[in-house]
């Protein structure tokens, strides 16, 4: 019978590929509790069944667990200094064909966030950004591009009269944006990870992570990055050990890859 929470967590790898032992145990079970009450399940055994069954809940399940919060230009302040700083270098170093990665991009507001943010020092056409997510139902929602004003609130007006339109009470993002991401399914804890990139913007998704699981990515993503290419996380977030790892801190929330 799988009545505790270590099998269930086994069950769960198996038909999700989501590793619940990377997680923070105690937020995560509390978090699937309430999910497990919500559908008046009677225990993990219960609940598995009603996964396997009804993919509606599924559905729902996975979206839960990988904790879908984001928004357009979350943190100002830290995109003024990739504006300002970051990207005018990253263009010096490698020229305007960079390649950059959005892990667990979410519903698509940071990587559109990128491409506005890109397009100010590179034509349009020349911006590709790689997002990725290991829920589908995000990416789906990522691929529409349809936001509610609390999304678009941190939007330079300037960049949301270009880019979006308005319709009712939520915003669309235009092709002209949408064009330059490319979403793919991708899991931190267990996919390979590509390589070569010039930046890897991953924001306050690990926060949710073991320190150990934490530890594994950003070493993972520092052999993504090219030497002298720039990690970009969260403002809920630090690397503590990022001088073994390989970088070096630019500053509180970019860390730059040590060259060769």
């Amino acid at each position: 019978m799988l009545n505790d929470y270590e099998s269930f967590k086994k069950q769960v790898l198996s038909m999700t590929g989501i590793d619940l032992s990377a997680y923070k145990e105690k937020q995560m079970k509390r978090r699937i509790d309430a999910l497990i009450a919500k559908y008046e399940a009677a225990d993990y055994d219960s609940f598995v069944s009603l996964l396997k069954k009804d993919r509606e809940v599924y559905e729902t399940f996975v979206g839960y667990l990988t904790i879908n919060v984001s928004e357009f230009y979350r943190n100002p302040d830290q995109w003024k200094y990739m504006d300002e700083v970051v990207i005018p270098e990253l263009i010096r170093k490698f020229g305007t064909n960079l390649k950059i990665w959005s892990a667990a991009c979410s519903t698509g507001d940071e990587p559109y966030s990128l491409v506005m943010a890109l397009s100010k020092h590179i034509p349009i056409n020349q911006i590709t950004i790689t997002a990725t997510d290991i829920d589908k139902q995000i990416l789906a929602k990522a691929k529409v591009g349809i936001y509610g004003e609390k999304s678009v609130a941190g939007v330079p007006m300037d960049l949301r009269k270009k880019y979006f339109e308005k319709i009712g009470d939520a915003y669309k993002i235009s092709d002209e944006i949408k064009n330059r991401v490319v979403f793919k399914q991708h899991n931190l804890l267990a996919d390979p990870y590509p390589k070569d990139y010039h930046m890897i913007v991953c924001r306050n998704v690990l926060i949710y992570f073991t320190e150990e699981a934490k530890d594994e990515v950003f070493q993972k993503f520092c052999y993504s990055l090219v030497p002298t290419g720039i990690l970009f996380i969260g403002n809920t977030e630090q690397i503590i050990t990022y001088k073994e790892m390989g970088y070096e801190r630019k500053s509180s929330f970019f860390y730059c890859k040590r060259g060769k």
